[in-house]
C-alpha cells in the first residue's frame, strides 16, 4: 500500500548521546524519505557528536566513541540533512516529543534555521499508543507480525516505523490515508514550541506552560515584566523556545507601530 502524500515525507530516527533536548546530540540519523509516487530514499549517517557517548547510551544504541572518531559533525552534515527534509512533512516514533525537538535545536546551532511552519508531522506512537499502548517492537511485531531485527538502530527503527504506519492505516477503518489527518490524529496537546514550555490557548494565543507565569499570555508577561525575556534567552532553555520567544516579542512590537 501507498501512502496518499500530496509531498514527500521524511521518516527519521535519531541515536544520541541522552535524552535532554537543549544539552545532548545527535550520534546516528536515518532518514526514509518516501515521495507521492511511492518512490524511497534513505540515508544514513553517523555523526561525531563532540562529547563523549555515555556509557550506558552506547549500551542501548551499540554505537561508541571510537565508532564516530573520525566521522563528519552535524554541523558539517546539517546542509545535506536539511536539502533532505526541507520539501517533506515529517514522520517517527516518539518524533513530536523527542525527535523532532532534537534535531530543530542540532539544525540551530548550526546556523540553519529550521521551524515546523510549513509542515505536517506524523508521530506513528501516537497513533500507536491510542490505538494499543505499546513498544516499537511491539508494535512491528503486532501490526506486522515481524521480530524487528536490530533495534535501537536507526536504519532498522526508521524502515521499522515506516512499516507500521502503513499497517496501522491498513488496519483502521477510522485512520485516514492522509498525512494532514495522521499529523492531526498523532499530535498531542498543540504547542507553539517543541518542548512545550509555550502552549495555546482556546483562542489560539500563545501562552506560558511553566513555571510563575503558566497559563498568562507571552505578550502580556514580556510586555509587563521586561526582563522575564532577558532571563529567558539567557537561561537553559531550548534554542527553538527562544527563536518562537523572540518571535512573539518582535510580533508584539511591529503591531505597536
Amino acid at each position: 500500500m501507498n501512502l496518499n502524500l500530496s509531498k514527500p515525507i521524511c521518516f527519521f530516527d535519531l541515536e544520541t548521546t541522552g535524552i535532554n533536548i537543549s544539552k545532548d546530540r545527535i550520534v546516528e540519523i536515518s532518514i526514509l524519505k518516501v515521495f507521492p509516487d511511492g518512490k524511497e530514499e534513505t540515508k544514513t549517517w553517523l555523526v561525531n557528536p563532540g562529547v563523549p557517548i555515555p556509557k550506558e547510551v552506547t549500551a542501548i544504541h551499540g554505537i561508541t566513541d571510537e565508532d564516530v572518531a573520525d566521522k563528519p559533525t552535524f554541523k558539517e552534515l546539517a546542509k545535506e540533512i536539511y536539502n533532505m527534509i526541507k520539501d517533506s512533512d515529517l514522520g517517527g516514533f516518539n518524533s513530536n516529543r523527542f525527535d523532532i525537538p532534537l534535531l530543530a535545536e542540532e539544525m540551530l546551532r548550526a546556523d540553519v534555521d529550521f521551524d515546523m511552519k510549513n509542515r505536517l508531522a506524523v508521530d506513528v506512537q501516537t497513533i500507536f499508543h491510542k490505538m494499543e499502548q505499546r513498544t516499537l517492537s511491539a508494535a512491528y511485531q503486532f501490526y506486522c507480525n515481524k521480530e524487528l531485527e536490530g533495534a535501537h538502530g536507526a536504519e532498522a527503527d526508521t524502515k521499522a516505523t515506516f512499516e507500521v504506519l502503513k499497517a496501522q492505516i491498513a488496519k483502521y477503518d477510522d485512520i485516514e490515508n492522509d498525512t494532514k489527518f495522521l499529523a492531526e490524529f498523532s499530535s498531542r496537546k498543540k504547542f507553539a514550541d517543541f518542548a512545550g514550555f509555550i502552549s495555546y490557548n482556546k483562542k489560539g494565543e500563545e501562552c506560558f506552560s511553566f513555571g510563575k507565569h503558566k497559563g498568562k499570555l507571552v505578550t502580556d508577561v514580556l510586555e509587563s515584566e521586561p526582563g522575564y525575556f532577558g532571563w529567558l534567552l539567557n537561561a537553559d532553555f531550548p534554542l527553538y523556545t527562544k527563536k518562537v520567544l523572540t518571535a512573539i516579542k518582535l510580533r508584539s512590537f511591529n503591531n505597536k507601530i
